[in-house]
């Protein structure tokens, strides 16, 4: 396994050299504008790269998912077609939405993932939810693709919390003895961990790649389809459907409070802006590189209260009503940002002039 690894780790890097360059030739970048701040013309190949490296390995091992890899492979190759697509001549998002929820239903036909149920998410016993279970399928994917689309917004983030969501999965898929499918994840964290190091710059800034809506559709589908998997195809479920919100609760919490925002201020919830999570730590005070590290590391804190959580067989109705309490506070705070990052940043100026001064006498 380990030499198997270092092979698609290796493989991974020359996919990203190789596909950098052809992506300079065919004008496949990402150029700075009002909204992104970086300099210079990035080539957007990070999740092509991850795309081709993945489709080599179950092409090579398609016994690591039990069934359903050619369906999944084709799932991913075609969003990743349209996020390229998308990246270069920036496709209406009903467009990119209608092909997610293509996607879904072939899912749900092909592999029979359907999120039937929510389990005693409630408190009132196990909700089943029937007839409406194909749309809330469609729903859910879409929700998860976008999620993971829009905290896309600086070097790392979407690959660290994407290692945060994979490694909880794996974790606990490695608990309940699907070792399989376990590593399956783990092949998916080694693949992006080149594109990682290529994004933040370790490699130097002129080697410096973007994710791409390729490689942030592909990202959302492949764990929305685990986390499916794994809590809605078996009579006894590897893990709860409420575990799963915390898994991905970061992503999920940023997308719906800010869609919610966009909607209280007329705008469309799919209109781009400057308000995400990452945003306003920037706003703080917090550099691109303090953000990444506290934003990962709230993520890492959620997805060990959903880990903790399942293995000690917390109450459903405690975890889920903890996330909206959570949630809550959250679309609160993001109400009332402003006031609030003047706030922050006042009593960070405040505490750096006392030490200044505590140093002075």
């Amino acid at each position: 396994m380990l030499f198997e690894l270092i092979c698609i780790f290796l493989l991974s890097f020359i996919s990203l050299f190789l596909m950098r360059k052809l992506a300079k030739s065919i004008g496949l970048v990402d150029k700075p504008n009002q909204r992104k701040l970086h300099s210079g013309s990035i080539p957007l190949v990070g999740g092509i790269s991850i795309c081709l490296v993945v489709t080599q390995y179950l092409a090579i091992r398609p016994e690591t998912i039990q069934q359903g890899s050619f369906v999944y492979l084709v799932c991913i190759v075609i969003l990743t077609l349209i996020g390229a697509i998308d990246d270069k001549i920036d496709l209406s998002f009903k467009i990119r939405m209608a092909v997610q929820a293509v996607l879904s239903i072939i899912m749900i036909q092909a592999y029979g993932i359907e999120l039937n149920s929510l389990g005693n998410m409630f408190g009132f016993g196990e909700t089943s939810l029937g007839m409406v279970s194909p749309v809330i399928t469609v729903l859910a994917v879409i929700g998860a693709i976008n999620a993971f689309n829009m905290v896309d917004g600086i070097d790392g983030l979407l690959g660290g919390l994407t290692i945060v969501s994979l490694g909880s999965i794996s974790l606990l898929l490695y608990a309940d003895n699907h070792i399989s499918l376990a590593y399956f994840c783990i092949v998916i964290i080694v693949a992006i961990l080149p594109y990682i190091m290529m994004n933040l710059g370790i490699l130097g800034r002129k080697r410096k790649v973007f994710m791409g809506d390729a490689g942030s559709m592909l990202i959302g589908f492949t764990i929305i389809w685990l986390l499916l998997a794994a809590s809605q195809t078996r009579s006894e479920p590897l893990l709860r459907p409420v575990t799963a919100l915390w898994l991905i609760g970061l992503p999920l919490m940023d997308m719906v409070a800010i869609m919610i925002r966009r909607i209280r201020r007329g705008d469309s919830p799919f209109k781009p802006d400057r308000e995400h999570l990452h945003h306003i730590f920037q706003r703080i005070g917090f550099n691109s590189h303090q953000t990444l590290a506290a934003i990962c590391l709230l993520a890492s804190l959620f997805a060990l209260f959903g880990i903790y959580g399942e293995f000690k067989n917390i109450s459903e109705p405690v975890m889920f009503y903890s996330f909206i309490a959570i949630f809550g506070l959250y679309l609160y705070a993001l109400t009332h940002i402003w006031r609030l990052t003047c706030l922050i940043r006042r009593m960070l100026r405040k505490e750096r002039l006392d030490v200044i001064h505590n140093e002075n006498t």
